[in-house]
Formats: C-alpha cells, sequence, structure tokens
C-alpha cells in the first residue's frame, strides 16, 4: 500500500536486452502503462529515446521529460530526481538493458523512493538473469547474483574460488557477469581456476536471434578447446553461471 498518497508511482520499466521487437519483449499491459507516462529517469537519455519511440509514447518524446542517473550521478542529485514523483507525476525508471536496479544505479533511486512512502510498481520484462538461469539447467533453488568480479588476475582468482567453494557447501547456482570486452578473460580464468567436475554456463545474447546457452563441466568445457575454437563470447552480453 502507497504510504504517501500524494505522490506518484514509481515505475520500473524493462528494456529489450538487444535489438529486438518491442512486442516480444513488453505484454501489452506494460505498454499501456508506459506510454501515457511523462516523466523519466534514464541510464542515457539518447537510447532511451530510442525505446520510447518504439513504444509510441502518448505525448512526442520532445515534450517528455528525461533525467539521467547513472554511475555518475551524485547521492546528493536523487532528490531532484525523484521531485516529480513528489510532486504528483508517475516516473518511469529505464536502464540500458533489461530490469532496472538490478546491477543498475537505479538501485539508488529506488531504495529513496521506498523511504518516501512511494509506490514502486516492477513491470514484466525481460531479465538476463532470471532466462540464464531458467535454461541452464543448475539449481534454480537456490542461487545467488555477485555482479561484477575483480578484473585483476590474483583478484579474481581469488574470488572464483570462494564462489566455488560457496557452491559446492550450499549447492548454490552462483550468477556473475562482465563487460562484454573482458568475457574472454573471464572464461579462461574459470578453465584455469575452476575444479574439473564444476559445471559452467554461458548464457550469450539472450531474447536475440544470436541467443546461445550452453552449460558443460569445466573438464568438458578444457576439452572442446583442444577440438574447436573457443565460444564466441567476446563483446556480447553473456550471463555466467557456476555450480560445483
Amino acid at each position: 500500500m502507497n504510504s504517501n498518497p500524494t505522490s506518484g508511482k514509481l515505475y520500473l520499466i524493462p528494456v529489450p536486452l538487444g535489438p529486438s521487437p518491442i512486442s516480444a519483449n513488453l505484454t501489452p499491459s506494460a505498454l499501456e502503462i508506459i506510454r501515457p507516462l511523462t516523466h523519466f529517469v534514464v541510464e542515457q537519455a539518447k537510447t532511451a529515446r530510442a525505446f520510447l519511440k518504439a513504444v509510441s509514447t502518448n505525448l512526442p518524446l520532445q515534450q517528455l521529460q528525461l533525467a539521467e542517473l547513472n554511475e555518475h550521478t551524485r547521492a546528493d542529485a536523487l532528490e531532484a530526481l525523484l521531485a516529480p514523483l513528489l510532486a504528483g507525476h508517475d516516473l518511469g525508471l529505464l536502464s540500458e538493458a533489461g530490469c532496472p536496479a538490478v546491477a543498475d544505479p537505479g538501485a539508488n533511486l529506488v531504495a529513496l523512493a521506498q523511504r518516501h512512502g512511494v509506490q514502486v510498481i516492477p513491470l514484466i520484462g525481460p531479465s538476463s538473469l532470471l532466462l540464464a538461469l531458467m535454461a541452464s539447467g543448475l539449481n534454480g533453488q537456490c542461487f545467488a547474483f555477485h555482479g561484477y568480479l575483480p578484473t585483476k588476475d590474483a583478484e579474481r582468482s581469488k574470488a572464483l574460488r570462494e564462489l566455488e567453494n560457496e557452491s559446492r557447501k550450499r549447492r548454490m547456482t552462483q550468477l556473475f557477469i562482465e563487460t562484454p570486452y573482458r568475457n574472454r578473460a573471464l572464461f579462461d580464468a574459470l578453465l584455469n581456476t575452476c575444479q574439473p567436475g564444476t559445471r559452467l554456463c554461458l548464457a550469450t545474447d539472450l531474447t536475440l536471434d544470436s541467443e546461445r546457452i550452453v552449460t558443460r563441466s569445466i573438464s568438458a568445457w578444457r576439452q572442446q578447446l583442444k577440438k574447436e575454437a573457443p565460444p564466441d563470447i567476446e563483446r556480447r552480453p553473456t550471463v555466467f553461471l557456476l555450480l560445483a
């Protein structure tokens, strides 16, 4: 229940994970909610406008109010971003792709909205993490998402060993991501660090025509590299899943 009846509602709007039709990613009911909105907080205005144009908002793009929230936004700027909500306007929150507030700076705005008693409404749309977990064949009863791992070799290997040990103890699927141009380095680190029986899933280009989701043991991945080229994951959005 909304404890601040004078405020608007904060809608968390999922964005397609790549170049695919809006109708394939958002439900008709979600589109009905998005189209009348006039105020948005977005990660990048340029890509947000392209999304909103595809949505066919009720107002022309030039009349929509877009404010940016990204990794460079200062904490003391969040109150100003929330101001339209507190003034009674409904507000849409968008990230660059997938679900806002998950591995996304929008989480800070959601936290502030909750503190102000604003009603927060997540809309149905694509989540790369859940899609990857569903298709991986790994444990969907117990799992954790860790965002980005360290980029330095020694720190990354240490983090992978810790995740693998926790996975073995708790039968927990571990999910993490990487900046796409470093995907191959993370894949190589996984093969060099993890035990042969540990299972690794690579879920690449989810929801796109080029989607590929493959789960193999570490030993099977190593054997494949002796006969074939490495998986084509460089510069392609990929979710990594591990189960020891």
